[in-house]
C-alpha cells in the first residue's frame, strides 16, 4: 500500500489531495499545526479509513517538528512514497520588503524553503532504500523564471528558490527512482480552495481567461498524476495550474 506524507493536509488545498489519495486505497500520513477541529472533521468523513488515516501535529518552521512528522509517519507505515509539501506560510498584507520584521521574513524562508530541506534529508534513505519515491512541493506562476513579486517578497524569494531546490533534487535523486516535480497554483482563494470542478464550473470568472476559478481538486489531479508510477519521465517540472491568469501582475499600479 503506497504511504504519502501531506503537509497541511487537513484543510485547503492540502485536504484535496488527502481525499484524493485516500480515495486510491493509498495510506496517509496528514501534518497539521493547530486546528483540531478540521482534523475531527477529516477523521469522521473517513471514518472507515481510519487503519490508514494517520495524523502528525507540528509546525513547518520548525525543524525538530518535521523530523518528527518523518519518523512518525515511517514508523507507522514502515514506508513513504510520496511527499507532497502543502504547507506555505503566506502572509496576506500587501507591503513592501523593507517593511517587513525580520520575523516575518525568517518564518516565510523557514516554512517555504528550509523545511523542504528538513523533510527531504529525512526522506531520502527511505525513497533511496525503495528505489521509488515522489517529491512535490508548491510555487507561484512564474516561479520557475525568478520574477519580481510586489508586495510579496519574501514568500516569491523562498518560492524561488524551492524551484532550484526541486530541480536539483530531481538531478540527484533520479538514479534511484525519486522524481521531484512543482505544480503552481493559480488564484485559488476562499472555498474554492476545497471546491471541485465540477462545482467552480456553475459560477463565471471573468478574471480567469478558461473562465472559472481554479479548485482544489485542480490540484490534486495534478499532484495524483506526478505521483503515479508511470510518471517517472516526469520531474524536475514546474506545472502551472492558473487557467491563464497572470497571477502576479493582476494587482500592479
Amino acid at each position: 500500500m503506497r504511504h504519502a506524507i501531506v503537509t497541511a493536509g487537513t484543510k485547503g488545498l492540502g485536504k484535496k489531495v488527502t481525499e484524493r489519495f485516500l480515495d486510491k486505497g493509498y495510506a496517509v500520513t496528514v501534518h497539521y499545526r493547530s486546528d483540531i477541529q478540521a482534523v475531527e472533521a477529516l477523521k469522521e468523513a473517513y471514518r472507515d479509513c481510519h487503519d490508514r488515516l494517520h495524523f502528525v501535529q507540528g509546525d513547518v518552521t520548525n525543524k525538530e517538528d518535521l523530523v518528527r512528522l518523518v519518523d512518525e509517519a515511517f514508523a507507522t507505515f514502515g514506508r513513504i512514497d510520496y511527499l507532497i509539501h502543502n504547507a506555505g506560510p503566506y502572509i496576506f498584507e500587501r507591503k513592501k520588503l523593507a517593511d517587513y520584521t525580520d520575523d516575518e521574513w525568517y518564518e516565510m524562508i523557514e516554512g517555504n524553503l528550509s523545511a523542504m530541506f528538513h523533510l527531504f534529508k529525512r526522506v531520502v534513505p527511505i525513497m533511496r532504500n525503495q528505489r521509488f519515491g515522489r517529491i512535490v512541493t508548491y510555487g507561484f506562476q512564474g516561479a520557475d523564471h525568478a520574477p519580481g513579486w510586489m508586495y510579496r517578497s519574501a514568500f516569491s524569494a523562498a518560492k524561488v528558490g524551492l524551484v532550484s531546490l526541486t530541480k536539483t533534487i530531481a538531478l540527484e535523486e533520479a538514479e534511484y527512482g525519486i522524481t521531484a516535480n512543482m505544480v503552481c497554483p493559480g488564484n485559488i482563494i476562499g472555498e474554492m480552495k476545497e471546491a471541485t470542478i465540477a462545482y467552480a464550473r456553475q459560477m463565471k470568472d471573468d478574471m480567469t481567461p478558461i473562465g472559472r476559478s481554479g479548485t482544489g481538486e485542480d490540484i490534486a489531479r495534478v499532484v495524483e498524476f506526478l505521483c503515479d508510477d508511470f510518471s517517472d519521465m516526469i520531474t524536475g517540472t514546474v506545472i502551472e495550474v492558473t487557467g491563464g491568469l497572470d497571477v502576479i501582475h493582476r494587482y500592479r499600479k
